[in-house]
């Protein structure tokens, strides 16, 4: 067991507080902070002792790991991270398995660099990931369904908007979303800025509250933010969400979303594939999303924990990874019961997380890497208050 010390992203997005603050380190940092991996992915992988923990785990697989070696051929199914987010990130989603082996070999094949900025697929993996909020935390998750969309345009009433809706009321709720949403992704930019600044101006001047209240609120901000961006539009027809600390967001292949503000836990397999729809200066690639999307509407994408004594678990459908929550009052000691190999990661008090092999001390933003024949685990509160820490793991 030793400490992992975690690659910082800086992204434009990011927050220049959260993470700083957060770790106990200057504030407001010099760049933005958007997120801290900590894992094994191998275009930023983090160091363990001084070295990338890829390395480590080549070393010795099996002990590393456990029987989660044979999951991802021999590296970390998962990666763990903290998510800062000051601006919206942009409109997105992530390929199956099978999308993202054809994709990497297919931009392989064409000589596309893995780190080339028009690059769509940087590794041959799927992304299903979980955001746990450590904040009050906003986002777009998944397509709203379309009843509810329907009255979202009556009450907002935008004329310029009546020509696009309609196409709601298409046979299926899944023709009807593919429909609108291609169309507005697909127009002409002589059409697209003039639509979009008319949205911008209705929702600003909308005055009623409640859910449509927020959205136009959330529609006026992104549309300021990236004028005659299709993304503003899109993004009218997504679930938006407020997490209170402690929930979270499961979000399978294809489901597009976009995280608006706020600090996370996120935990998501190996990955950094990311297919982009708008509300960004980084690569856009319509076609290609528009191939992975799925336009199924997602009534409630919000995971809430399922509290056991000091652990809390987050349930998904994921088979590369499991996130929990341990709580350990002030001065006392919790087994932590995951098996396998394990990131410990704390956001709250000093802690000392240990095995039979040695401990390692941690305060908030810090981590432990526990591999899969160390064991027991044993998490300690060590500075006179309670500790909160994630721990990411392979399911069993």
């Amino acid at each position: 067991m030793e400490r992992i010390d975690a690659v910082i992203q800086s992204y434009p997005w990011g927050s220049r507080t959260l993470i700083a603050e957060l770790m106990g380190q200057s504030s407001p940092s010099a760049r933005p902070q958007a997120e801290a991996w900590f894992g094994a992915h191998p275009l930023a992988p983090s160091t363990v002792g001084g070295r990338p923990l890829t390395e480590v785990i080549a070393d010795d697989p099996a002990a590393a790991l456990g029987p989660a070696a044979e999951l991802a051929d021999g590296t970390l199914p998962f990666l763990l991270k903290i998510l800062a987010a000051a601006e919206p990130l942009s409109l997105q989603a992530h390929p199956t398995l099978e999308q993202a082996k054809a994709g990497f070999a297919a931009e392989n094949d064409r000589g596309i660099p893995p780190t080339a900025p028009h690059r769509n697929y940087r590794d041959a993996n799927h992304k299903p990931e979980l955001i746990v909020a450590l904040t009050r935390f906003h986002a777009l998750a998944g397509f709203r369904p379309v009843e509810r969309t329907k009255e979202l345009f009556d009450e907002l009433a935008i004329p310029e908007l009546g020509h696009y809706t309609v196409m709601l009321d298409a046979p299926s709720p899944v023709e009807a979303l593919r429909a609108l949403f291609t169309t507005w992704l697909t127009l002409p930019s002589r059409v697209l800025g003039d639509l979009v600044e008319a949205v911008r101006a209705a929702c600003a001047a909308y005055s009623g509250g409640g859910w449509v209240g927020e959205v136009a609120a959330t529609t006026a901000d992104i549309a300021a933010r990236y004028p005659g961006d299709p993304g503003v539009l899109a993004s009218m027809l997504l679930n938006r969400i407020t997490l209170e600390p402690g929930e979270g967001i499961y979000l399978g292949a294809g489901q597009l979303h976009a995280y608006l503000s706020g600090m996370g836990v996120e935990i998501m397999a190996n990955s950094d594939n990311v297919l982009r729809g708008g509300l960004t200066s980084k690569h856009v690639d319509v076609v290609e999303l528009l191939r992975v999307l799925d336009f199924s509407p997602a009534e409630d994408p919000v995971v809430r924990p399922v509290v056991e004594g000091a652990v809390s678990t987050y349930p998904t459908a994921a088979p590369e990874f499991r996130l929990g929550r341990v709580s350990v009052p002030a001065g006392d000691s919790v087994e932590v019961p995951e098996t396998g190999a394990l990131i410990v990661l704390v956001v709250e008090g000093a802690a000392e997380m240990s095995s039979e092999s040695g401990e390692v001390r941690l305060s908030p933003g810090g981590a432990a890497w526990v591999p899969a024949d160390e064991a027991p685990r044993v998490l300690r509160s060590v500075g006179g208050s309670a500790v909160e820490a994630f721990v990411a793991s392979v399911p069993v």
